[in-house]
């Protein structure tokens, strides 16, 4: 197994950890955890993308890992100002 490998399927595996434990209602999705989940999951799969030169995957990777980041900065300005 290939070092893109390991780091794509640690990517992959938090991205589906997240939407697991979305589904069964464990986590909101809007929660910082599932959010946090998303950005390293994506930031590793778009990496591990990147040394794959899969462009596609890099580009659906990064926009996943720049929403889940905004999503983030969002709950943390809402928590500064409360």
């Amino acid at each position: 197994m290939s070092h893109s490998d390991v780091i794509a399927s640690v990517g992959v595996s938090m991205l589906l950890l997240a939407f697991f434990l979305s589904q069964r209602g464990t986590l909101a999705e809007d929660s910082r955890v599932y959010l946090l989940l998303n950005f390293v999951g994506a930031s590793l799969a778009g990496f591990a993308a990147w040394l794959a030169g899969v462009i596609p995957f890099v580009v659906l990777e990064g926009v996943w890992a720049l929403v889940a980041a905004w999503g983030l900065m969002r709950r943390w300005r809402v928590a500064r100002v409360s």
